[in-house]
Parts: C-alpha cells; sequence; structure tokens
C-alpha cells in the first residue's frame, strides 16, 4: 500500500489530467454521438460542436483540479483562457482535419476515427497546457 501512495504522489498530476481527460473526452462523445450519428451531421461539423463544449468544459475543471490555479480574476483567467483555447485550437484543428480526411472523404467508420484522434489530442493537451497555459 506504501509503494501505491508513493506512485499516486509522484504521478498524481498526470492522474489528475487523465481523470479529467477522461471526462472531457466523455462530454465530447456526449456531443459528436447524437450530432453524428442521430442527427447525421458531418463528422467534422459533428467534431467542430463538440470540440467547443469539451474546451468550455476542459478549461473549468482543469484550471483548479489539474494546473491548481485558483485566481479567477479576470487579469489572470483572459490570458489563460485565450492561451488555453488558443493550444485547444491547434489540436482541435488537427482533430478535425483528421476526421474530416478520414471519415468524410475516405468513409472509415467515424466512431472509430473519433476514438483514434482522441488518445492524440489528450496527449497533446496535456503538454500544451504544462508548458503553455498553466505554467508556474
Amino acid at each position: 500500500m506504501g509503494k501505491l501512495r508513493v506512485l499516486i504522489r509522484k504521478y498524481y498530476d498526470i492522474l489528475v489530467y487523465l481523470f479529467f481527460g477522461v471526462l472531457t473526452t466523455v462530454v465530447n462523445y456526449i456531443i459528436y454521438l447524437p450530432c453524428y450519428n442521430l442527427l447525421h451531421l458531418s463528422a467534422a461539423v459533428s467534431n467542430a460542436i463538440a470540440w467547443v463544449v469539451a474546451v468550455a468544459f476542459a478549461y473549468l475543471t482543469n484550471k483548479p483540479f489539474v494546473f491548481k490555479s485558483f485566481d479567477w480574476s479576470a487579469k489572470t483567467v483572459v490570458p489563460e483562457l485565450a492561451k488555453f483555447v488558443g493550444s485547444r485550437v491547434a489540436s482541435g484543428a488537427l482533430e478535425t482535419a483528421i476526421i474530416f480526411v478520414t471519415v468524410d472523404l475516405l468513409q472509415w467508420n467515424g466512431n472509430v476515427m473519433k476514438l483514434i484522434t482522441s488518445v492524440l489530442v489528450v496527449i497533446l493537451n496535456y503538454v500544451a497546457s504544462k508548458l503553455l497555459v498553466f505554467k508556474k
């Protein structure tokens, strides 16, 4: 049990990020899947809509819980939010481009490709948030 606590402490930041990353992915899917499968919007459009909701959720959870940034003053939030959204725009654009090419153009399975690209996006977003947005 002691070794487990040591590991949790050592990797706490990554574990918490992964937890909220999974929740953000769930939020993303809750929006993407009905847009794509029920409303029959294109995969790229469905992804863009889901991205907007997921980024809002991610900022509101990552700021206090993952990166321990508790200052909600405009002086802090405005530049922080701009960097957060800016870094997410890059990964979101990459994800949407991959989805557009593989699903909308090549007709690959939209649900499977969404899952595959989500893994890439979670990794890219963690690195961007750690290095650019919530750096200490």
